[in-house]
């Protein structure tokens, strides 16, 4: 893990430099195949293969895996690290210019040169699409992005932005081969020409198929000779099946919480099936959110009276068997900044008289209906019976009369593009280190979540000061207020923090290094050795 020092010398100009980093490897990758191909298995649904698309935790586990960008997160790490890019650093103190330069001899899995061009044409067409399931809005502080020569490029931001290195970081910033992506659509033929470790051989429903990818410089070391990674859609019960009979070589996210459980406490290997389970430190959060124009949700009293009622301890005791620990911030514990109001203003436990003093205030004298709405796979499979849950609770207080409707994800996404619902639910995993990441997209004016919610204290204010600062502790006492003020509107309603999972075969190695704080799937750091 790089030091602060090291973190505001990137920032203020000295900038990451790929040979000078422990670490880092001799930014020649090896891209060697002597290990076992790997097979994983998981619930998570890939969407699109245009990284200009593609903005799901399936999608992203293939790009993060055959494209490179300019810097990266190693393994560990909390700050990126030189990966196409010899250097990268910001020209100015106010962080507005960030210029890299790119390694000697870079290409394509298609053997195309890869060059500065290729990465403005990334750049430019991600934003120019805006494709709403995409990740511009990431790439939002961009005014101009140019390439002086074949190696340099430069980024030209219209606002002061510090935390611009990590989104590049991100799949966000995947470099692509401007002879094989057009500058203003999407690529729809499910292939993907990248520089990463692996090539994509083949996509399908059922599963992507990844081989070394020969071209690949930079500093990831490969334990394995390629990945088969198999959709299981949300069956549960499959996944676990095939990791026990050894289908596959091991599960990455999607399994049952009680099945986890069951398999950690299990006494022996043969009770676990020949299986171990790996854990790790995970920002993955839920929330319920609010729409701020309902007619019931839209009503603070609402709002308060079910911020009084849910347990969430019963809820990750009940409902996740302790693989998640209660949330009481929008920013988790774990990332610099975190504080508990929701905790502080609304407690742990129920609260009843609370929550009727705050209906009764709101001139709500009757029973409340609302509805619950869910989609079951997206967002983890703990996440219907966790509404469940919730409803349960505010139905056990007297109050409410809630019910939960789960629909596929398509009409999900529909309903809440056409503010259809009033009480919903987002999962996030963050794409990188900082609390930047939980506010801005949530709170800022081009807010993901939909629900109408806009604070112009967070606003105008708020998020130019922490993203501007190059000092990233020197932004908890802004991160603080936001916090306090979400706490008070209460437009989400923080719920759970989880903890990363594996479950794999005892033959299976190196799982933990996609299992840290920067939610980097690292497919090339697994290695399987004879059962």
């Amino acid at each position: 893990m790089r030091k602060r020092h090291q973190w505001l010398a990137a920032v203020l100009g000295v900038g990451i430099t790929a040979g000078l980093l422990a670490g880092c490897g001799t930014g020649d990758g090896d891209t060697g195949s002597e290990g076992q191909p790997v097979v994983m298995g998981t619930t998570d649904e890939a969407g699109a293969m245009d990284p200009a698309s593609g903005y799901n935790v399936g999608s992203w586990m293939v790009f993060n895996n055959v494209f490179q960008t300019l810097i990266s997160f190693p393994r560990g790490a909390t700050q990126p690290e030189p990966e196409a890019a010899e250097t990268c650093a910001f020209q100015d103190n106010r962080s507005t210019v960030y210029r890299c330069e790119l390694k000697d001899g870079l290409k394509f899995s298609n053997g195309n040169s890869l060059t500065s061009k290729d990465v403005v044409h990334s750049f430019e067409r991600t934003l120019r699409i805006k494709d709403e399931k995409g990740p511009a809005y990431l790439l939002a502080s961009i005014a101009e992005v140019e390439a002086p020569d074949d190696k340099t490029v430069v980024f030209r931001l219209n606002t002061s932005d510090a935390t611009f290195p990590m989104k590049i970081a991100s799949s966000a910033g995947a470099i692509v081969d401007h002879r094989e992506y057009p500058a203003d659509k999407l690529r729809t033929d499910n292939e993907i020409v990248g520089s990463g470790v692996y090539k994509l051989d083949s996509f399908s429903e059922q599963e992507a198929v990844l081989s070394v990818n020969s071209n690949y410089k930079g500093p990831a070391e490969l334990q394995n000779s390629g990945m088969t990674l198999k959709f299981f859609h949300g069956d549960q019960d499959a996944l676990k099946k095939s990791v026990q009979d050894g289908t596959v070589d091991l599960a990455y996210r999607g399994l049952a919480a009680k099945d986890i459980h069951d398999l950690e406490n299990a006494i022996s290997t043969k009770a676990r099936g020949g299986t171990k389970v790996v854990d790790g430190a995970s920002a993955e959060v839920m929330h319920m959110i609010f729409n701020m124009d309902h007619p019931v949700a839209g009503k603070l009293g609402v709002r308060k009276a079910i911020a009084y009622l849910v347990d969430r301890s019963a809820l990750v005791r009940d409902v996740y068997q302790r693989t998640a620990k209660p949330l009481y911030s929008v920013i988790p514990a774990g990332i610099s900044g975190h504080r508990t109001p929701f905790f502080d203003i609304y407690g742990d436990v129920p609260q009843q008289d609370k929550a009727a003093a705050a209906l009764q205030e709101a001139g709500i004298t009757e029973k409340v209906d609302i509805t619950l709405w869910a989609t079951p796979i997206r967002f983890g499979p703990g996440t219907v019976p966790a509404f469940e849950e919730i409803a349960q609770q505010l139905n056990a207080s007297g109050l409410f009369n809630a019910k939960v409707k789960s629909v596929d994800l398509e009409e999900y996404q529909k309903g809440v593009d056409d503010g259809k619902y009033g009480f919903y639910v987002r999962g996030w995993l963050p794409d990188y280190p900082d609390p930047d990441i939980f506010v801005s997209p949530f709170f800022s004016k081009e807010s993901i979540l939909g629900n109408n919610y806009q604070s112009k204290r967070i606003i105008d204010d708020l998020i130019p000061e922490t993203v501007s600062e190059a000092d990233r502790p020197s932004t908890n006492k802004p991160f603080a207020e936001i916090q306090t003020i979400v706490a008070k509107e209460l437009p989400v309603l923080p719920l759970w923090q989880g903890k990363q999972y594996a479950v794999a075969r005892e033959n299976v190695f190196g799982i933990e290094w996609s299992l840290d704080a920067s939610t980097v799937p690292r497919f090339w750091e697994i290695s399987k050795s004879e059962e």
